[in-house]
């Protein structure tokens, strides 16, 4: 199918994606959603900007949509996103990363719904353990930009998804009951290379900063 990926450049819409292809799904357009709510339901914030230079090194047209991010409401900015990529790219899909969020899944499934698209979760699901030692396995590298619960703190942005971050993340989940794949909002990734890039995206520089109680952010500059 031609397929639209909703695309933040965190680890699961890129994880999608390229499960999406390699089902045998041809890539046609990202659809990224700039929102200004940073405590958005629906939308990943941290780098989202950066998604511009994902896409140039996918080779794969980024179509933005902006929002102010209120809930339900920024949902008609999505609908109107995948309208528009439907009308411009004629995609007959869109894929998403939902791995265990029914709000995301049911609220995205009823747009595909109203305009006729069929909705892929390729990671729906799927065991958070197994998924971590996947990225790993298939060289994505994905590092840690946002931190929002306690007992992560600031130590854990720039850390990258690994084996040694996976064991780690047992350690939480067992004790603190954080989600270790970031599901429950506890913390977000942007994907530096995989194998759907041209080439591995590098880092320029950083600045960290404090958003709030045990919330941190890392802005990323990239060569």
């Amino acid at each position: 199918m031609k397929a639209g990926i909703l695309f933040s450049g965190g680890k699961d819409s890129c994880y999608s994606a390229y499960l999406a292809k390699k089902a045998g799904h041809e890539l046609i357009c990202l659809i990224s959603i700039f929102s200004e709510n940073p405590e958005s339901y629906m939308f990943h914030t941290p780098s989202i900007e950066k998604t511009k230079i994902q896409a140039k090194v996918m080779n794969i047209p980024l179509l933005i949509q902006k929002t102010k991010g209120e809930k339900e409401k920024e949902l008609e900015d999505l609908e109107e996103a995948i309208k528009l990529a439907k009308e411009k790219y004629k995609i007959n899909a869109i894929v998403s990363g939902a791995l265990a969020s029914n709000y995301q899944k049911s609220r995205i499934e009823n747009i595909c719904r109203k305009l006729n698209l069929k909705s892929i979760t390729p990671l729906w699901n799927k065991n958070e353990i197994k998924y971590l030692n996947e990225l790993i396995k298939n060289k994505f590298k994905v590092m840690i930009v946002g931190i929002f619960a306690y007992p992560l703190d600031s130590k854990w942005l720039g850390k990258e998804i690994n084996k040694r971050f996976i064991d780690e993340i047992k350690k939480l989940n067992e004790k603190y009951k954080i989600h270790p794949a970031g599901e429950g909002g506890e913390f977000e990734t942007f994907v530096l290379n995989c194998p759907l890039f041209e080439r591995e995206l590098k880092i320029k520089s950083f600045k960290d900063f404090s958003t709030g109680e045990n919330s941190w952010k890392r802005n990323i500059e990239l060569e």
